[in-house]
C-alpha cells in the first residue's frame, strides 16, 4: 500500500506526531529525574531539547569566573523563543516552581548566570541554523537605522553583519563575544560610552519573556516600565529575545594612540578634557595602569612593539607604576588619513604625556574593534584563559578618584604580581537614562574601574581578599562608589546598591517576576517578595 503524501494528513495526527518526537527526544534524557523539578516537565511540548545527563549539565555548572560552582538539574536548548515561554509558564503554574536562568557566552564572573537545581536556558540554540536571527533595516530616515538582532547572539556577529550595509552600533564593550542580551542586562561599557552612552541607551525595542512566561515588545512607548527595568535589570525581570539597536554609518579606519604618563593628575585631567571635547576629541577614550611587568602579561592587544614595551617598562620600574591614556579618532576612507593626522597633532599639543612615550598605530575599524581576542586567542594557546577571574569592576566618583588612586592604586595594589588589565577611563552620568535599572554614582563624570585580573596559580583567594580590601577601603573612605557587574551576599547590600531605585526594582520584580524564577544566581531575591519593603 502506497503511504500517503505528508500534506494529506489531518493536522491532529501531525500534532500528535510532534508531541511523542518532542517526548521520545526528552524521555531518553531523564533518568534519574532530578527531584527539584517536578514530573510534569516530562510532558511539556517543546521542539528543543531537554538534557539532564552529566555532561549536559557540567558546562552549564561554572563561568568564565570559574569562582563558583552550581549545578542545574537540567539544561534547556530551545528551538524558538516560544519553547523559552513554555518553560517559564510551565514552572510559573506548577506547585513545585523552579528557577530559570538565561546564559549565553557565560562571561559572568560570580555565579551569576548559574540556576542551582533549576534550569538554564542554553540561549546559543535559539540561533543554531537561523540566519534570520539578525537583522538590518536602513530603508528609513538616517535617525531610525537599526538592527533587530536575537538575544542569544554575539556582538562579533552584528558587527559583521551590520558593515555589510555600511552600518554598525554605537557603543560596544571591549569584548564582542558577548551576547546581546547579556551585555543588554548588564549595561554595557566601553570607551565609546562617554560619546554614546552605555550599549543599553542605544535600544529602541526589545522583546523579552517575562518571569511568568508572557511574551512582551516593550519600548520606550509601549510598556517602558518592562523595558526600562530590563535595560541594565541584571535578568531580573525578563529574558531578552530580540533587541532592536541603533545604527550609525560606520568607519573604516581607526587611529589608535597610546599615551604614557608618570603623573596621575596629568592623566586623569587629559581623561576628562577629552571626553569633554566631544565630535572635536577622540572617538574612544579609555586607560590603563601599567607596571613592569604587566606589559608582558596584559592581554587586551598587542599595541607595543618589543622595542616601546621595553621603554616604558623602563620608566615603569623607575616610578613605580605609569598610566596609558588610549584614544582612537575613527575616519571612513585612506584618502582622509592626512586630515586625521592634522586632528592628532592638534589634540596631542594639547595633552601632558610624557614627552617622547605617545605610540600610534593604524588598524582596520574591525581590528580596532575586536582587539580583545587577539590576547584571547593567545592565552587559549598557552591554557591561560579557563582559569580563575577575580574581577571587581566599580564605578567611582570624579570628587574621589585622587583618593581612590592613592589608597589603590598606590596602596593595595603595590606590589601587584597578578596578570591582566586594570582600566581607568571616565565615563558621563547624562548620558545614562535614569529610569533604566543600572546605577552610577551621584555625579557627572565618574570613572570605570576594572581590575581584570587572572589567577594563573592558586592564588585566586588572594587576589579576591585583595578586592575586599579595595571595598573596605572606598567604605571607610567614604567614597560613594557603584559595582559594575555587581555580586552581594545580601538584600541589606542590593538595596544600599539600587539607593532610590530599589523600591521601583522591586515593584517591576513584583509585577512581571512575582515567584522570583529568573536569574537565581544573581542572589537579589532570596525570600518571599512579599517581605519586601
Amino acid at each position: 500500500m502506497a503511504l500517503p503524501n505528508i500534506s494529506q494528513l489531518p493536522p491532529s495526527f501531525l500534532a500528535a506526531v510532534s508531541l511523542v518526537t518532542s517526548l521520545i527526544s526528552i524521555v531518553g534524557q531523564l533518568r534519574p529525574w532530578p527531584p527539584t523539578l517536578p514530573q510534569g516537565l516530562l510532558a511539556l511540548d517543546i521542539a528543543g531539547e531537554v538534557l539532564l545527563e552529566p555532561d549536559a549539565t557540567a558546562r552549564f555548572s561554572t563561568d568564565f569566573g570559574c569562582l563558583a560552582r552550581a549545578a542545574p538539574a537540567a539544561v534547556l536548548r530551545p528551538s524558538s523563543p516560544d519553547d523559552i515561554a513554555a518553560l517559564v509558564r510551565f514552572s510559573y503554574s506548577s506547585p513545585q516552581p523552579f528557577a530559570i536562568a538565561a546564559r549565553g557566552y557565560g562571561h559572568s564572573v560570580r555565579g551569576q548566570a548559574l540556576a542551582p537545581g533549576g534550569v538554564v536556558v542554553d540561549m546559543a540554540s535559539l540561533g543554531h541554523g537561523r540566519a534570520d536571527r539578525i537583522s538590518v533595516s536602513f530603508d528609513n530616515a538616517p535617525l531610525f537605522w537599526y538592527v533587530d538582532a536575537g538575544g542569544e547572539q554575539l556582538w562579533i556577529d552584528v558587527l559583521h553583519e551590520t558593515l555589510k550595509h555600511g552600518l554598525a552600533p554605537r557603543s560596544w564593550t571591549d569584548y564582542l563575544y558577548l551576547t546581546v542580551g547579556g551585555t543588554l542586562s548588564n549595561a554595557g561599557v566601553s570607551g565609546q560610552a562617554f560619546r554614546h552612552g552605555p550599549q543599553i541607551s542605544n535600544v529602541y525595542e526589545l522583546d523579552v519573556i517575562t518571569g511568568k512566561g508572557e511574551m512582551i515588545t516593550c519600548s520606550h512607548e509601549n510598556k517602558p516600565d518592562l523595558f526600562y527595568g530590563v535595560l541594565g535589570g541584571l535578568g531580573q525581570f525578563g529574558i531578552i529575545t530580540r533587541a532592536r539597536i541603533a545604527l550609525e554609518p560606520a568607519p573604516q579606519r581607526v587611529r589608535w594612540v597610546r599615551l604614557i604618563y608618570t603623573h596621575f593628575v596629568s592623566f586623569s585631567r587629559d581623561q576628562e578634557l577629552l571626553i569633554s571635547m566631544m565630535d572635536q576629541g577622540f572617538d574612544y577614550v579609555e586607560g590603563s595602569l601599567l607596571m613592569d611587568h604587566t606589559l608582558i602579561t596584559n592581554w587586551r592587544s598587542s599595541f607595543f612593539s618589543e622595542t616601546a614595551s621595553e621603554k616604558i617598562r623602563g620608566l615603569a620600574a623607575e616610578f613605580g607604576a605609569v598610566y596609558c591614556l588610549e584614544g582612537a579618532v575613527y575616519y571612513h576612507e585612506l584618502a582622509m588619513a592626512s586630515r586625521v593626522d592634522q586632528k592628532l597633532h592638534l589634540l596631542l599639543q594639547r595633552l601632558s604625556f610624557v614627552p617622547g612615550f605617545g605610540f600610534t598605530n593604524d588598524v582596520s575599524y574591525v581590528g580596532f574593534l575586536d582587539r580583545v581576542h587577539d590576547g584571547e586567542v593567545k592565552l587559549r594557546s598557552m591554557g591561560l584563559w579557563e582559569v580563575p577571574h577575580p574581577w571587581l569592576n566599580i564605578f567611582v566618583p570624579k570628587s574621589r578618584i585622587k583618593d581612590f588612586e592613592v589608597g589603590v592604586f598606590k596602596g593595595i595594589l603595590m606590589p601587584n604580581n597578578s596578570t591582566g588589565p586594570v582600566l581607568i577611563y571616565p565615563m558621563i552620568k547624562n548620558k545614562w537614562h535614569d529610569e533604566m535599572s543600572a546605577v552610577t554614582p551621584d555625579e557627572e563624570v565618574f570613572y570605570s574601574i576594572g581590575l581584570l585580573r587572572s589567577a594563573i596559580t592558586d592564588d585566586w583567594h588572594d587576589l579576591d581578599n585583595q578586592n575586599d580590601d579595595i571595598l573596605g577601603f572606598c567604605h571607610r573612605q567614604g567614597i560613594q562608589f557603584k559595582q559594575y557587574l555587581p555580586h552581594y551576599a545580601s538584600q541589606r547590600d542590593w538595596k544600599n546598591h539600587f539607593g532610590p531605585k530599589w523600591d521601583r526594582f522591586v515593584e517591576t520584580k513584583r509585577r512581571y517576576d512575582p515567584k522570583a524564577l529568573l536569574s537565581p544566581g544573581q542572589r537579589i531575591f532570596t525570600s518571599s517578595l512579599a517581605d519586601l519593603v
